[in-house]
């Protein structure tokens, strides 16, 4: 779970939460996303962003009122 300010909902936090997102996202899958752009000829990084994205919907937030 993630626990949020609900006051603290500004761009510092979505790319904290972004960084973590990218780093969960690596540690998981990072080796098949290599294999994978590599094979499809991508760039690593846009496809690590895309899916550190689509990883923030799995989060579970709980906001501090």
């Amino acid at each position: 779970m993630v626990y949020l300010n609900y006051n603290n909902l500004d761009a510092e936090t979505q790319n904290r939460l972004l960084q973590d997102s990218k780093s969960d996202v690596e540690q998981k899958f990072g080796n098949d996303l290599k294999s994978y752009a590599e094979k499809q000829h991508l760039d690593y990084n846009t496809l690590l962003e895309e899916e550190a994205i689509k990883n923030l919907y799995s989060y579970q937030y709980v906001f501090n009122i």
